[in-house]
């Protein structure tokens, strides 16, 4: 038998019941008809990518949105059972599914399960409802509650809780009673992100470098509520809770092993960690991205484009699924390897830059190695390049050193 590469799959469901306030990612409410045509052209995407990686074994899985449990059970058992049988499945794949909170059913987490999922990703943010209700999230802590009950109760012994600091509104009391909450349920696996108020979302018409009082896609209602929202924690306060994030979180038991996530021992998630360590990638369904191979590139992010496209002629395979092609020289190779593998803790390794670009790490990098030692924000411990507590909190001042 072949030696087979390592390969990750990712699969985009862009429906949710409605787009909260601070979400840049591409997703969409979308009624029951969308979700069948969209079902169905993922699969046909998932037979005819899956034609173009026989030499790869999936490691991972990773499903996500949008809220993939928004979509009806058959529909999401279909999706599994196709990449089931058109990829090459490590037995022992790391199979990740989003489930927002009041978004799923104990008879649909069977069926995931059954189907090979084997780790859940719940979206709470905040565990009070006020800062929920500021975010524009659809449930309540009691449904967070039920939902993650429901998860456990259907066998699930690998959950991840996503958590967002720095909202508005939000005190440190506030964001402690969260973490507090969150570790008293012993979830394997916490993401705990602070805020970032992204162009083109709600939130940066409200909190951007520029109020924006007139979009045109808000209602005078939706504008009332969004301007009437509280500020944003100013910075230092911010800082604080990004320190007793850190803490805290030891205290209970769960170890930083990159800048934002947090888990039991043996709990990382593999499927991200494969991400910073240059592991190479599949995206599946609309706008998702790929790396394959040293090229870069992702699906058509329009709906219509993705949903009449045909993925039987080369030239229309191409331009719905390969757009924006780029082959990485090795210097954006290597840029990467620095770039995504000091997100880690652990930092990057010496011996696998060797291993990945046959230099020596110093011979590109060592006058810039050496300014950030001395300047306090990196070291070299047991053969890794990591960032210091200082490197982290300016750590894209820090990334920015290694362009090529």
């Amino acid at each position: 038998m072949m030696n087979k590469k390592n390969m990750e799959l990712y699969v985009h469901i862009p429906f949710c019941a409605r787009k909260c306030a601070y979400c840049d990612f591409l997703s969409f409410p979308g009624n029951k008809r969308m979700q069948q045509e969209y079902t169905e052209q993922l699969l046909e995407e998932i037979k005819y990518q899956s034609a173009y990686t026989r030499e790869y074994q999936v490691i991972s899985i990773f499903i996500g949105g949008g809220t993939p449990s928004i979509l009806e059970t058959n529909q999401m058992t279909a999706i599994l059972n196709a990449l089931n049988s058109q990829f090459d499945i490590h037995p022992e794949a790391e199979i990740t599914m989003e489930a927002n909170p009041g978004t799923v059913t104990s008879e649909a987490l069977i069926q995931y399960k059954r189907a090979g999922v084997n780790r859940i990703s719940m979206g709470l943010q905040s565990a009070d409802d006020k800062e929920l209700g500021y975010l524009g999230r659809i449930h309540t802590y009691d449904e967070f509650l039920k939902s993650y009950q429901r998860v456990r109760m259907a066998g699930f012994d690998n959950v991840n809780v996503d958590l967002i600091s720095a909202i508005p509104g939000q005190t440190v009391e506030s964001w402690k009673n969260t973490l507090k909450k969150v570790t008293m349920l012993k979830p394997e696996h916490i993401s705990a992100y602070s805020l970032i108020v992204e162009e083109g979302t709600p939130f940066y018409d409200r909190y951007g470098d520029h109020v924006e009082m007139d979009n045109d896609s808000m209602t005078r209602e939706e504008r009332k509520r969004l301007m009437s929202l509280p500020e944003l924690p100013d910075e230092d306060m911010e800082r604080e809770m990004y320190y007793l994030t850190r803490e805290y979180l030891k205290e209970q038991g769960y170890e930083r092993y990159e800048i934002s996530n947090y888990s039991r021992k043996g709990y990382e998630c593999r499927h991200n960690i494969g991400y910073w360590t240059g592991v190479e990638y599949l995206g599946l369904g609309l706008g998702s991205s790929s790396y394959i191979d040293g090229c870069r590139y992702h699906n058509t992010a329009s709906f219509q484009d993705y949903i009449n496209g045909s993925f039987g002629k080369k030239e229309e395979f191409d331009m719905l699924l390969r757009q924006e092609f780029e082959h990485l020289s090795i210097e954006g190779k290597m840029e990467e390897y620095m770039f995504l593998g000091l997100r880690l803790i652990e930092g990057v390794s010496a011996h696998g830059f060797v291993s990945s670009f046959g230099q020596n790490i110093r011979h590109v990098y060592g006058p810039i190695l050496d300014k950030l030692e001395q300047e306090g924000l990196m070291e070299l411990k047991e053969g890794f390049y990591r960032l210091t507590e200082r490197g982290i909190d300016i750590s894209n001042y820090v990334m920015s050193q290694f362009l090529l």
